[in-house]
């Protein structure tokens, strides 16, 4: 199987390797050719703005839009999360979310960088808790039924699924712990 990672802007190149260590080939994706060359694609962190006004001069915006409503799986983190989501709450007038899962986001909801942190989280399925790590981290303010809650922090969710999409407020590529990623390849492996 060949992971696409978008590679726009932002923290694309420890999820590269994340994939490596799981023995499956990581694409770097910068163009609409590299997008069509990958079975499932990771967005990460990064500045959503510039990444969502990226995704739309480079071309891959509607091309990912299409082959995320065809199956196609998708793992985005704290920036893909917001890219990923149906509504951003503060958002900027010309910044469009791709809405492929439904739910509201608040970019940098859990403060700014210096408020970032470190937390101990509960994922459905894993047997012993998992490091999060929030940096500027999107806040998840509503979550329609069609969403499932796999993890929370205070109440909140952090980590959602619909269909073939799975979005974290945290940074799983800055754990020590891959399996975030392998759900991932799993969830793709079987779709």
């Amino acid at each position: 199987m060949k992971v696409g990672v978008l590679a726009l802007q932002g923290a694309f190149k420890l999820h590269a390797e994340a994939l490596e260590r799981l023995g499956v080939e990581a694409l770097e994706v910068r163009s609409v050719e590299d997008f069509n060359s990958s079975e499932a694609l990771i967005i990460p962190g990064g500045e959503s703005t510039t990444m969502s006004f990226l995704l739309e001069s480079s071309g891959i915006f509607e091309s990912l839009q299409e082959r995320s409503i065809a199956g196609m799986p998708i793992l985005g983190t704290c920036a893909g999360m917001i890219l990923l989501s149906s509504k951003i709450a503060d958002g900027r007038s010309d910044q469009k979310p791709l809405n492929l899962i439904d739910i509201e986001v608040r970019r940098n909801g859990y403060g700014r960088q210096i408020n970032s942190f470190e937390s101990d989280l509960f994922i459905e399925g894993f047997e012993s808790s998992f490091r999060g790590v929030f940096i500027r981290a999107p806040l998840v303010e509503d979550v329609s039924e069609k969403v499932e809650v796999i993890a929370e922090l205070n109440g909140r969710p952090v980590m959602c699924r619909q269909d073939s999409t799975i979005v974290t407020s945290f940074h799983p590529e800055l754990a020590d712990d891959d399996r975030i990623h392998a759900e991932f390849l799993e969830m793709a492996s079987n779709s």
